[in-house]
């Protein structure tokens, strides 16, 4: 396989709108799909590997993998049709659903099952509780955010309410958090990996908790298509979720440092020591969905951690948003060959 171009920075959100090829094999320029992903993260490892260890080859597709920058502007691609396939939160397409659009994507695949922020202390709290936030500041991403509603979803299940018992900080743009925590903003500061474990190696700060693990099962990034798309595609689309599927089971039966070896093209300048660090972790709060459809369960409490915030006009059904078939029928095969 000839390289196309690495992704260059991991450290910090990628620029939004540039583009980054994956490894090349498909057989014609028909068999590409452009997929606009919210952020660049470790957090999304089966996506890369799907990639690295050559599944998305196999199904004779080719990522052109665009940096959207935010949510908002993913599924601005997606609606305009600059992006076959947007990578984000689910609340993207909820939002236009809710808002009474008619040409709303479809959820068709999902990734990540919780949230993949840790929660970054100034000092080591070996025995922290959520109890050691009340009267400190926290950066916590854009208000509105789904990062940001989760962490005052779990907040508010430990009983404390932003500006009362503490304060959320929402002024700091996503891709700035760490630089202002740098610079003395704030008391804690919530970050995704490789950037906390980088951050807590450096001895910047200390990881006290995870997020995801206090927050519960919720559907935090899905695949998502217009569906003009997915009703002419539909080979395409089995193809992507069972590349993604296949690597979603190579990770979690595979050794960290191992997996690790074939993030490296996609993190250009992370150490295979941190790319490891990172994988361990998100495998041990289980972050990804092995069956990459959606549990009515897991997108109920998404509504309650939107409703909660006061950003969810109204509630919907899985079947208005979600169309399972096609994770349902590749996991099948995955799992019985």
């Amino acid at each position: 396989m000839k390289k196309i171009l690495k992704i260059a920075c991991a450290s910090a959100v990628i620029g939004a709108f540039i583009v980054f090829p994956f490894t090349g094999c498909a057989g014609n320029d028909g068999n590409v799909i452009k997929v606009n992903e919210v952020t660049h993260s470790v957090f999304y490892a089966p996506f890369y590997l799907a990639d690295s260890l050559g599944y998305f080859a196999e199904e004779d597709i080719t990522i052109e993998l665009t940096n959207g920058g935010g949510a908002d502007k993913v599924m601005s691609a997606v609606l305009s049709g600059d992006a076959d396939i947007g990578f984000c939160g689910p609340e993207a397409a909820l939002y236009v659903l809710v808002g009474g659009s008619t040409d709303v994507p479809t959820v068709f695949g999902q990734l990540t099952k919780r949230d993949g922020s840790f929660l970054v202390s100034r000092v080591p709290e070996p025995n922290f509780t959520w109890e050691n936030l009340r009267g400190k500041e926290i950066l916590a991403g854009r208000r509105g955010g789904v990062p940001a509603m989760t962490f005052e979803y779990v907040l508010k299940n430990a009983g404390l309410r932003d500006g009362v018992d503490l304060t959320l900080n929402y002024d700091v743009a996503f891709n700035l958090m760490t630089s202002a925590f740098e610079s003395n903003v704030g008391d804690y500061c919530t970050m995704f990996d490789p950037v906390a474990y980088e951050y807590e190696a450096a001895g910047k700060g200390y990881v006290v908790a995870s997020v995801g693990e206090a927050s519960g099962e919720i559907p935090y990034t899905c695949f998502m298509a217009k569906n003009s798309w997915l009703s002419g595609n539909q080979v395409k689309a089995e193809g992507f979720l069972r590349a993604v599927t296949k690597a979603v089971k190579y990770v979690n039966e595979t050794p960290a440092e191992t997996v690790a070896t074939y993030l490296t093209s996609h993190f250009e300048g992370i150490s295979v020591s941190a790319l490891a660090a990172s994988v361990e972790r998100y495998k041990a709060i289980d972050a990804w969905r092995t069956d990459l459809s959606m549990t009515a369960e897991s997108f109920d409490r998404l509504q309650d951690v939107i409703e909660e915030a006061g950003e969810l006009q109204r509630r919907v059904s899985l079947n208005e948003l979600v169309d399972n078939t096609y994770a349902t029928k590749v996991y099948g095969e995955v799992y019985t060959t």
